[in-house]
């Protein structure tokens, strides 16, 4: 099947390729919008194909070298080089480098600002003086698709032009991908999509604890093109006792305050069985009041970043 595209309200393009879905907005000038949202789209055609013509390469571990040739095959293997002391792949950060790829073509005059959500994992472009919006849906198990109300979202917080992110990721195990931890969900704050994809998937396997009421299995039985191989990853998790959950999340959070201190995270949310864990940035550019999981709220601007 091509790729596909079609209007969504709001000014909005949906862009749909296999397993790549990408909600794209904008807003400034009429015609620079236009102009962005035809780049994109052209751009985006094509990246299903070049991607899997290297698939090989992007399911193998990340090594000393980068023998990839794809612009967002090494953007992938760049984002995930700095993690590869564990087990990694470029795949970790494939969603968030394919929305990094398009919101270049955003980054034009005329464009104030402008989000790649692409299932979740979103590229910000921010003009000077402009922000940004996001809801964050902590548990993805709540979501009911039927519901065609307005999206409650658990808190959000806004990311402005004047501190150093522009990627914002979710990673989880009952996400799209599969986790190796317990979290319902790890978001992170990077410099790059790319990079905020990378770093989830990361501290979302470091949120873990030992509870026989963790379930996993090799993840070549639950797929069997995983680029995990026989590594066992989550398939359910118990309710489990409140002291084991905070144990998990403190796991999760010293993960994550390490990649802080070598500047790959610049903040971080983490949520399991509603407990949760805010890693707010070092410098005093903060991203805003930390999100506030407990009563749900409206999302709007970037939309909702989900597991």
């Amino acid at each position: 099947m091509s790729a596909q595209r079609s209007a969504l309200d709001g000014g909005r393009w949906h862009f749909n390729h296999g397993p790549i879905d990408i909600v794209a907005e904008a807003r400034g000038d009429a015609e620079a919008v236009a102009a962005a949202h035809e780049a994109a789209w052209l751009r985006f055609r094509g990246v299903l194909d070049e991607l899997v013509a290297e698939l090989p390469l992007l399911r193998q571990p990340v090594g000393a070298g980068c023998a990839l040739q794809g612009r967002i095959a090494r953007r992938m293997w760049n984002a995930c080089a700095p993690l590869r002391a564990g087990f990694i792949t470029p795949m970790a950060a494939v969603a968030g480098a394919v929305a990094q790829e398009l919101v270049a073509f955003y980054e034009r005059p005329g464009i104030e600002r402008a989000w790649i959500n692409n299932g979740g994992d979103i590229a910000l472009h921010l003009a000077p003086g402009q922000s940004a919006r996001v809801g964050l849906f902590a548990d993805l198990a709540r979501f009911d698709p039927s519901d065609r109300g307005p999206l409650l979202t658990d808190g959000q917080f806004a990311i402005d032009a004047a501190i150093p992110a522009r990627g914002v990721a979710t990673s989880g195990w009952r996400g799209r991908s599969f986790s190796l931890g317990i979290a319902d969900s790890v978001t992170v704050l990077a410099a790059s999509a790319a990079e905020a994809d990378a770093a989830a998937t990361v501290i979302a396997n470091a949120v873990d604890v030992d509870d026989p009421g963790i379930h996993r299995r090799p993840a070549s039985a639950c797929k069997d093109d995983s680029d995990l191989c026989d590594i066992p990853v989550t398939t359910g998790v118990d309710a489990l006792a409140p002291a084991q959950v905070r144990r998990a999340l403190d796991a999760g959070a010293a993960r994550a305050e390490a990649l802080q201190r070598l500047g790959l995270v610049h903040a971080a949310v983490l949520v399991c069985q509603g407990q949760w864990h805010v890693l707010q940035p070092l410098s005093s550019q903060t991203m805003g009041p930390p999100p506030q999981l407990t009563d749900g709220t409206p999302s709007a601007a970037a939309g909702s970043v989900f597991a």
